[in-house]
C-alpha cells in the first residue's frame, strides 16, 4: 500500500497533533514498569522536533468507556515520558477544548505537549465527527505513530485524518515495512508460527497464512486440537474437542495450497501445570489419559529449528508450549534463540508480534535478536489476518 510518511511534510512552526500509543504497564506507587512503547515513539518526536514542528502528543490509556477516571489518567506517563525523550513534557487534563487549546498555543519550541486520554470522551470509540473536529482544531497536520491501536477506527486514529494532512510516523512506518516484507512481498520460504491456546481464536490467521506461506508450525494448546483432530491421545490437554472437523478443514486447506502443517512429533506431558511439575516426553501418540501436554518435545524443535534453517522469512505469533513456567517453556526458548541467531547472520528476516509472543521471546532472551517484533497486539493479528486496518487506510493519499 501506499502512504505519506513525515519526510513529506515541512513541519517547521506546524501544530503536530501524534497520535501515539504509551498504555504502558504502571504498577501501584504510579511508575511506569516497561517503557518500550515510549521509547518507540522516540524517532517520531526527534524528527517532528528536527524539523521545527509542536509535538502534541493523542494516546488513550486503559478502557474508560467514555467517562472520566482518575486511575486511567495519562499524567502517569508525564516522568517516563520526559526520561525518555531528555525534553520539557507539559500536561492538560483534556484533549479538546478551551484547556487545550490554551496548552497547544502556550507551548514553548522544542517541548513536548501530553493531551488527557482520548477515551475519557465517549464519542472516541464511536469516531464522532464532532469529537474528530474538535481534536483536529488543536493540529496543522496529523501524525499516526500508533500502529497498535490503528485497527480501531476512532476517532483519535481515523475521524481526524479527514481533517488534515496524515502522515504515518517513523514507528508506524517501520512497522507497516516490517509487516510488508514478511508477508506481502516476502523472501521465500516462508514459515509461520502459530501458537497459542485455541484454535478457536486464530481460524481467520490460520485460514489466511495457508495461502501465502509455505508451512504453518501450529503449537501451544493449538496444536492438541489438531493432534486431536488426527486420532492422537491428548490426555487431560486442553483440547477444543468441538473443533476436530475444522482443523480437519484447515489441514485439507493447507495441502491443497501446498502448505505444510508442521506438528508436534513427540510431546512433554505432566500430570498438572505447575513449574517444575514431573514431566517426561513422550512419542506423539504416547500422551497417558492422566496426563496434559504442555510443551513440545526435542524431535519437534529440531524439525522446527530445521524448518528455519531452511527458510528465509519467518513470521511468529504465540508460544509453541505453557512457555510462563519452566521447564514447558524449553521449545520456545530453543526455537526463539535459533530464529534470532539465524536472524543476525543474515539467512532469515524474522518479524513476531502478539501480546504473549513478545512476552515470550523477551523471556528467551531473543527479543532484541529479531529483525522486528511488534508491540502491537490485535492490530498485528489482524494484519495477519489479511484484514484492512482502518488506522493505516486513512493514510492513504
Amino acid at each position: 500500500m501506499s502512504y505519506r510518511t513525515l519526510d513529506d511534510l515541512t513541519l517547521s512552526g506546524q501544530r503536530v497533533l501524534i497520535r501515539v500509543d504509551l498504555n504502558v504497564p504502571v504498577n501501584d506507587a504510579g511508575e511506569v514498569t516497561d517503557k518500550t512503547r515510549v521509547q518507540r515513539i522516540l524517532p517520531t518526536l526527534e524528527s517532528v522536533l528536527e524539523k521545527g514542528g509542536k509535538p502534541i502528543l493523542l494516546a488513550h490509556f486503559g478502557r474508560p468507556k467514555g467517562q472520566r477516571v482518575d486511575a486511567m489518567s495519562l499524567r502517569v506517563v508525564v516522568d517516563a515520558l520526559a526520561e525518555v525523550t531528555g525534553r520539557k513534557v507539559h500536561f492538560v487534563d483534556d484533549c479538546v477544548g478551551p484547556a487545550a487549546r490554551e496548552a497547544v498555543s502556550a507551548l514553548p519550541a522544542g517541548e513536548i505537549l501530553l493531551l488527557e486520554n482520548t477515551r475519557f470522551h465517549p464519542g472516541e470509540e464511536k469516531n464522532d465527527p464532532a469529537l474528530a473536529g474538535a481534536l483536529a482544531e488543536n493540529g496543522d497536520v496529523f501524525v499516526n505513530d500508533a500502529f497498535s491501536a490503528a485497527h480501531r477506527a476512532h476517532a483519535s486514529t481515523v475521524g481526524i485524518a479527514s481533517h488534515l494532512p496524515a502522515v504515518a510516523g517513523r514507528s508506524m512506518a517501520s512497522e507497516l515495512a516490517a509487516l510488508e516484507k514478511a508477508l506481502t512481498a516476502p523472501e521465500r520460504p516462508v514459515v509461520a508460527v502459530v501458537g497459542g491456546a485455541k484454535v478457536s481464536t486464530k481460524l481467520d490467521l490460520i485460514g489466511n497464512l495457508v495461502g501465502k506461506v509455505d508451512a504453518v508450525v501450529i503449537g501451544g494448546g493449538m496444536a492438541n486440537t489438531f493432534l486431536a483432530a488426527q486420532g492422537h491421545p491428548v490426555g487431560k490437554s486442553l483440547c477444543e474437542h468441538d473443533m476436530l472437523d475444522t482443523a480437519r478443514e484447515v489441514m485439507k486447506r493447507a495441502g491443497d495450497a501446498g502448505c505444510d502443517i508442521i506438528l508436534p512429533v513427540d510431546l512433554v506431558v505432566a500430570e498438572g501445570f505447575a513449574a517444575h511439575s514431573p514431566n517426561r516426553v513422550v512419542a506423539v501418540d504416547g500422551c497417558p489419559d492422566d496426563m496434559m501436554i504442555l510443551d513440545a518435545g526435542p524431535a519437534s524443535t529440531l524439525a522446527i529449528v530445521a524448518r528455519f534453517k531452511a527458510a528465509r522469512t519467518v513470521v511468529w505469533n504465540g508460544p509453541l508450549g505453557a512457555f510462563e513456567i519452566a521447564p514447558f517453556d524449553t521449545a520456545t526458548n530453543a526455537a526463539a534463540k535459533a530464529a534470532a541467531d539465524l536472524t543476525q547472520s543474515g539467512a532469515l528476516l524474522s518479524v513476531a508480534g502478539g501480546g504473549d509472543t513478545v512476552a515470550a521471546l523477551n523471556a528467551s532472551g531473543s527479543a532484541d535478536r529479531f529483525s522486528y517484533v511488534s508491540t502491537a497486539g490485535g492490530a498485528f493479528l489482524e494484519w495477519l489476518e489479511g484484514k484492512t486496518l482502518p488506522g493505516v487506510a486513512a493514510l492513504e493519499p
